[in-house]
């Protein structure tokens, strides 16, 4: 008899995104649960009755009664899949903390807390789960050492569940935490390894698999917002691995280096024509360096900081631009004043490569044309 798995990991609910307004916070926060929904109808749609979920369950261990439950009852309108859950080094299993709450409410029967380092067995489906839970948010020890000797029924598919880094053996390895052997399926006899810690998809061997978070939530995560399906024919065979798509949020990383007009409105474009659908399903991190005059600097701040960024989830913007003002930009502030004369005093400080504080006075001198822009000085 076959068996199929799902894995997942890292949900962390209740992640706080600290760098987002409050209103894309709870978007952020809730896509994490709908996730689980989807994973859930994937499970129904492809007659899983198990879904591992390989640590980090929960954020911090600091979280409102509320947000507690909140996991719990989407998983529990799944009550043909049975969901194991994993203390991770986000969640770990500790006196008094979260998974000590959890068992103190009514916890539905398809919700397997796997809190202790021992086999599960699940007798229908010849499944033997062999978890590694997390005690301490660091452990140097390889927690997974104990399946080795953990004794099974014969024809059981064993599984181990665990949390944390594989181990390449470095000798600046020795003090590191969380490590684990990837040859633990060839000590152990499991038929498939479901890791959890790193948030991309990553596959280790044909038997030791990250799935990675299900909802995608850092800029640097690659392959992220996955789930994994594992099919073993026998607890020998090999197992076949499909990766789904489960995330809803998509982040990218984006460096250009602008000159001009043209080049900010290839920008604009670019972003614009981002998939999938919707384009407020987005987060870009921009890197942007380059010379512009101030008119093109207002230009790309009304375009691109303004109009695209409002299509977005978010447009965080590392903006390393020069501004390099014009001889037309100093002719609007006028044939002379005082606010031309400090124009024309930035302007020759901003020009001097010998001067250690030239990029100042271009910062300033832009300032100086948006303030005077804004007062009706220079028409729009």
């Amino acid at each position: 008899m076959a068996l199929t798995l799902i894995h997942t990991s890292d949900w962390q609910i209740g992640k706080v995104f600290g760098f987002v307004d409050e209103q894309t916070l709870g978007l952020l926060q809730r896509a994490r649960l709908d996730a689980i929904d989807r994973i859930g109808s994937l499970a129904a749609a492809r007659g899983v009755r198990h879904v591992l979920v390989a640590g980090d369950v929960y954020d911090t261990q600091d979280v409102t009664q509320r947000l507690l439950l909140q996991p719990i009852e989407r998983m529990r309108a799944f009550d043909d899949v049975i969901w194991h859950l994993l203390p991770g080094n986000h969640d770990p299993d500790q006196p008094f903390g979260i998974w000590d709450r959890l068992a103190r409410t009514e916890l539905p029967g398809n919700i397997v807390i796997h809190a202790d380092a021992e086999p599960y067995l699940h007798e229908a489906d010849r499944l033997a789960i062999l978890p590694a839970p997390l005690k301490h948010f660091r452990s140097l020890e390889d927690l997974t050492d104990w399946m080795n000797d953990a004794a099974t029924p014969d024809g059981y598919y064993r599984i181990g569940l665990a949390h944390g880094s594989i181990r390449s053996f470095g000798s600046d390895e020795s003090q590191a935490a969380n490590f684990i052997d990837p040859q633990r399926p060839q000590l152990a006899a499991l038929s498939y390894l479901a890791l959890g810690d790193w948030h991309g998809t990553q596959k280790i061997n044909e038997r030791v698999w990250y799935s990675g978070t299900h909802e995608t939530d850092a800029y640097d995560v690659i392959d992220g917002g996955n789930t994994l399906l594992v099919t073993l024919d026998s607890p020998e065979a090999t197992p076949a691995v499909e990766k789904i798509a489960t995330g809803s949020y998509h982040w990218h990383r984006e460096e250009v280096t602008l000159s001009g007009r043209s080049d900010i409105d290839a920008l604009a474009q670019r972003l614009r024509a981002l998939l999938p659908a919707p384009l407020s399903n987005h987060l870009v991190r921009l890197g942007v360096s380059g010379t512009l005059s101030l008119e093109d600097s207002h230009y790309f701040d009304s375009l691109v900081h303004g109009s695209v960024d409002a299509a977005l989830a978010q447009l965080r913007i590392d903006n390393r631009i020069l501004p390099m003002p014009s001889e037309e930009d100093l002719a609007q502030f006028g044939p002379g004043g005082y606010i031309r004369l400090a124009a024309d005093r930035l302007m020759a400080m901003a020009r001097d490569a010998e001067n250690d504080e030239r990029e100042l006075a271009a910062l300033a001198l832009q300032r100086l044309y948006v303030e005077y822009r804004a007062l009706g000085g220079i028409d729009a």
